[in-house]
């Protein structure tokens, strides 16, 4: 599974599909994510708050394709908050739909006051918690990830997600997680940091 994926089942339950976070945080980490994919295919980078399309060439998947594309055909707008505060709008909708085609989770929907709800559920717990499995046992080891593993990591910590991995949010295993996440790439790595500060955002104008 793609970062974007993997980062949805986190921030869902594994058991019921329901969501973990605040639409709002869940939206900001999506919309990171799929920028994270296009950073790790190389198809873009990311640098003093900006960012820019390094390869046009179309990614292997279609909704990296699509965000591309999206990117692409507004080039004048480079800044990094602008955009995952764009693609937050839907992200949802676009990771759970591509999680359907590939069958790891189903669609369903629900009438509730006079709307319509669309749910993503699980169609097989194991496979849906797996991703926080994995992220929890390379904590645990310490050892050297993939940039992948350490984004998505990053990305759980950015939307307050933490305790769904480090059971409990242990003080030792923060440490842990701090010393992975310097092995980050620099783009990478500012990309976690300017999602850290969007759900900052978003909290502080929910509050005021």
């Amino acid at each position: 599974m793609l970062l974007a994926d993997e980062f949805f089942l986190i921030a869902h339950d594994d058991a019921t599909g329901k969501p973990r976070l605040n639409p709002g945080a869940t939206g900001i980490g999506l919309a990171a994510a799929l920028l994270g994919e296009l950073l790790l295919f190389g198809r873009i980078t990311v640098e003093a708050g900006e960012l820019t399309i390094v390869d046009r060439r179309p990614p292997p998947d279609a909704l990296a394709h699509t965000v591309l594309d999206q990117l692409a055909g507004e080039a004048q707008h480079r800044q990094i908050r602008l955009w995952i505060d764009f693609l937050r709008h839907g992200a949802a909708g676009s990771v759970g739909e591509r999680l359907a085609r590939s069958g790891v989770v189903r669609r369903h929907e629900f009438r509730r006051l006079l709307r319509t709800t669309t749910a993503y559920l699980p169609v097989d717990i194991n496979a849906a918690a797996w991703p926080a499995t994995r992220l929890r046992a390379l904590v645990d080891r310490g050892e050297a990830a993939d940039q992948a593993d350490l984004a998505l990591l990053g990305l759980v910590g950015a939307t307050n997600l933490t305790r769904e991995v480090l059971w409990h949010g242990r003080s030792e295993a923060q440490r842990l997680v701090d010393r992975l996440l310097t092995d980050l790439t620099p783009p990478l790595r500012e990309l976690v940091a300017h999602t850290e500060a969007a759900v900052g955002a978003a909290v502080l104008s929910h509050r005021q």
